[in-house]
């Protein structure tokens, strides 16, 4: 698959992990769709959601599973679709290909983009980084590791930035919230080997019950937050990301978060697809579903 001085590119589309492309690419769509400029080709957005797929993933999960080259080494559950354990020879390789996949997207970027959506979209790399990169380390202090994935929110922003509007604010703190908790409902299934490792996140400070009681709080306030925009949006993130906290309560336990990960996986489709098909029924009748 690898040699000491090459990746190959379905080595490189492993690391970035397509499943969870909808996090980065899935969430600018829904930006463009709110500005109404989805149909309306153009540059800069053609650019920035090429961006958004292998370049800036390769940087999210490439810069992690770096950072995280011993601990994933122990994790059962690395290796293939949720998080490649790299080889010593790919280490370096996989840094020189990050910086070589996302420099020259990032320069076009600057000369299509006004400051302000560029310098959302730089903050959102700058807290990815931050999450796994000594000396910050985000992942490795409590409460910070989960409060930097608001990162995932900000590509919301960035189409509205671009065009001169203001970005909606339910809309961008629900997805944060979002965001938030589903990082700590997930970090739960890594609890064990976390602890093994010695690194401290969310979930070993607060345990499985309160972990996922943390994580319940956010997802209460992410729809609370969609309510006044989207009953049917509200309804999709109680239902899929309350139902999932709800399973894990009732066996609060590693195993069990373990098996509901490809469930919370796919949650993020579930709620794209029930406030899509909400989208584009109100998009057909002439008007936003966000005002």
């Amino acid at each position: 698959m690898t040699t000491g001085r090459t990746l190959t590119p379905a080595r490189l589309l492993l690391i970035a992990r397509p499943a969870l492309w909808v996090n980065t690419l899935g969430v600018a769509v829904t930006g463009l769709w709110l500005t109404g400029t989805l149909w309306t080709f153009s540059a800069w957005w053609l650019t920035l959601l090429a961006y958004l797929t292998l370049p800036f993933n390769l940087l999210i999960y490439g810069l992690n599973d770096l950072a995280d080259h011993a601990e994933d080494a122990a994790n059962p559950r690395k290796g293939g679709v949720q998080g490649a354990q790299l080889l010593v020879a790919e280490r370096r390789p996989l840094l020189g290909w990050i910086t070589a996949l996302n420099g020259p997207f990032l320069v076009a970027l600057a000369l299509l983009l006004p400051s302000a959506a560029l310098g959302v979209l730089l903050l959102a790399g700058a807290l990815f980084a931050a999450y796994s990169v000594p000396p910050a380390r985000l992942k490795a202090r409590p409460f910070l590791d989960g409060l930097s994935n608001v990162a995932y929110a900000l590509p919301l922003a960035v189409p509205a930035l671009a065009l001169g509007h203001t970005p909606n604010a339910n809309a961008l703190g629900a997805l944060m919230a979002y965001s938030v908790g589903k990082h700590a409902f997930d970090a739960i299934q890594d609890l064990d080997v976390a602890r093994l490792a010695g690194v401290r996140t969310v979930a070993t400070r607060l345990g499985v019950r309160g972990a996922v009681q943390y994580a319940g709080a956010w997802f209460v306030l992410a729809g609370a937050l969609l309510l006044p925009l989207s009953v049917v949006s509200a309804a999709a993130v109680w239902l899929v990301a309350g139902g999932l906290a709800l399973r894990l309560l009732q066996t609060p336990d590693v195993p069990t978060a373990r098996r509901l990960y490809p469930a919370s996986i796919i949650s993020p489709w579930l709620i794209g697809a029930a406030s899509g098909v909400q989208l584009v029924y109100h998009l057909a009748r002439g008007h936003a579903l966000f005002p």
